[in-house]
């Protein structure tokens, strides 16, 4: 299977490093958005990224649903069988989603306009979601000592691009559980600093 990402893609980040902890080979094959190229354009009329390539099947695009399609894959290993743990991953990863949605949305809102005409209470109204969700997650922190499932995975690819994006905000400070919460995860997944986004 080919997986068309960026590296700067958290959900992208998020779908590599489920496979990898799935013991899933993927095939990740780096596009340019931006450029349209033909083999994400006739794959995914979104043209987004990530998508999924299978052979001889059609492709599978949105994060969730690849997300969904390697659980299946796996045998359902990727997310908890019963309730409630099923839902409070589900709910996890949503949220992550959600937070990096807002995060994408900033990003996008600085890149597209001249910068005189950036809305910066659109951009608060953005990051103010991301802060109450860090402030959230600094109280609700999911544990990592027992299996990974899918909401671990989206968490870490939303800190990473904190890191990449927002590092200026320093999202760490005030979060002392958030904070310490990437290097726990390391321990248990520790491919976590190769497949992280990146520039």
């Amino acid at each position: 299977m080919k997986l068309l990402y960026s590296p700067a893609s958290p959900y992208a980040a998020k779908v590599r490093m489920a496979a990898r902890h799935l013991g899933i080979e993927l095939d990740a094959v780096k596009v340019e958005t931006a450029a349209a190229p033909p083999e994400l354009l006739d794959s995914n009329p979104l043209g987004k990224i990530p998508t999924l390539l299978r052979k001889d099947e059609p492709p599978i695009y949105d994060s969730v649903a690849i997300m969904h399609y390697l659980d299946r894959l796996s045998g359902g290993k990727l997310y908890p069988r019963k309730d409630p743990k099923r839902a409070n991953a589900d709910v996890l990863e949503s949220l992550c989603d959600g937070m990096m949605d807002s995060l994408l949305a900033i990003m996008n809102e600085r890149r597209s306009r001249p910068e005189e005409l950036v809305h910066q209470p659109w951009i608060d109204k953005q990051w103010g979601k991301v802060s109450r969700g860090l402030d959230f997650l600094d109280v609700q922190l999911p544990k990592t000592d027992r299996k990974l499932n899918g909401g671990h995975f989206a968490l870490a690819a939303l800190l990473s691009y904190l890191d990449l994006r927002f590092a200026e905000k320093n999202w760490r400070e005030g979060r002392p559980e958030l904070a310490a919460w990437p290097a726990a995860f390391q321990q248990r997944f520790q491919d976590f600093d190769a497949l992280k986004t990146s520039a």
